[in-house]
């Protein structure tokens, strides 16, 4: 009975650690009992990418600690100088404090970002697993709160042209302008500044269920009513081809950064979070591939062969030291027999011959 609980301890613990040490290698069993082992593996492969006339989609969850009607999203492009369209993006009033369950899920997914950055084989694992992992998506609230909406969720996802742009959310909705485009800030209270945000989702290509972003599960309190976020992102497009799912999304890196504006103090800028983002010309092509049966058949033989080599060895060595030992046993047995003296003073150190007792 006690060694049945502490079985079950020690698969209760092993349930609960959510980031064990990953291995080199993983292995799964067939479907046949487990009789077949085969190790897969992410092969990463690079080229120029040259598709420049496809749209580039930008998949957008972020909640700003100000009301909807203060603040506007959309898309500067610098190669055309002009707003991209904004018709995908939702605001919706939120409560800017998570429940206790989003902020135990917004805990886990900072610890898993953790060691996603001290692990990359991590990564593997989670080409590997999409489609089978929970979703990535924050949990709706499981409190009926009676408190009012004090934030704004921006929500949807946008279509750009694939070169540097900059995605921004500040004060003010944005208006065009043929030089580029300006937000109506001016009717905004500047005591109602506070860009204080969470993102719980940023990514871009196509929207892969399971994939963890670098940003997700960010959030930043803004100490000042005048303070600007700068995210410096660099995309890589990124061809995902596993077992389970093929998809053109993106890879991508980020620089962080922030600053009170100061125009006295020479810290210029405007209030806001600012997304610059820039294409890389290179694409990744991540495939999983498997052993080929063949060398899985050599391995298999290699390894069975290897078995019996060294159990004839083994064998040999044992044998050898059993001989030695019982070649000494029996010379041990085989002692002469003391000498027999004879009246001149001489021995007789012959073993005498045995006498027959037949009459």
């Amino acid at each position: 009975m006690r060694r049945l609980n502490r079985r079950k301890t020690l698969s209760l613990v092993k349930e609960l650690d959510a980031f064990p040490k990953v291995p080199e290698s993983y292995v799964e069993t067939s479907a046949s009992g487990g009789t077949v082992y085969q190790d897969t593996w992410m092969k990463y492969e690079y080229e120029v990418d040259k598709d420049f006339s496809s749209k580039l989609r930008i998949n957008i969850d972020i909640t700003v600690a100000m009301k909807c009607q203060y603040v506007g999203a959309d898309v500067l492009d610098l190669a055309e100088t002009m707003v991209a369209s904004a018709d995908g993006l939702v605001y919706e009033p939120a409560i800017f404090d998570l429940s206790p369950q989003q902020r135990e899920w917004q805990r886990m997914l900072q610890l898993f970002q953790s060691r996603l950055q001290e692990e990359h084989s991590l990564q593997d694992v989670v080409f590997k697993s999409v489609f089978k992992s929970a979703s990535t998506a924050l949990p709706p609230r499981e409190d009926d709160s009676s408190q009012p909406p004090d934030a704004c969720r921006i929500r949807g996802h946008l279509y750009v042209n694939k070169v540097a742009g900059n995605f921004h959310i500040t004060v003010g909705k944005a208006i065009p302008h043929p030089r580029g485009h300006a937000h109506l800030a001016a009717l905004v209270n500047h005591d109602s500044y506070n860009f204080s945000h969470r993102i719980d989702h940023l990514s871009f290509g196509e929207l892969v269920p399971g994939i963890i972003n670098p940003l997700d599960g960010t959030e930043k309190i803004a100490l000042d009513h005048n303070q600007m976020f700068q995210y410096f992102i660099t995309i890589v497009p990124t061809k995902l081809q596993t077992y389970k799912i093929s998809a053109d999304t993106h890879q991508f890196a980020v620089t962080e950064r922030e600053r009170v504006i100061n125009h006295a103090a020479g810290s210029h800028g405007v209030s806001g979070i600012f997304m610059k983002y820039d294409l890389s010309s290179l694409m990744v092509t991540v495939t999983e591939e498997h052993m080929p049966f063949w060398q899985f058949f050599v391995r298999l033989c290699g390894i069975v062969g290897g078995i019996f080599s060294t159990t004839g060895m083994l064998h040999g060595i044992g044998k050898f030291i059993v001989e030695i030992i019982y070649c000494r046993f029996r010379l041990g047995a085989y002692k002469p027999v003391n000498s027999v003296p004879f009246e001149d003073g001489h021995t007789d150190n012959h073993v005498p011959l045995l006498e027959n007792n037949t009459h």
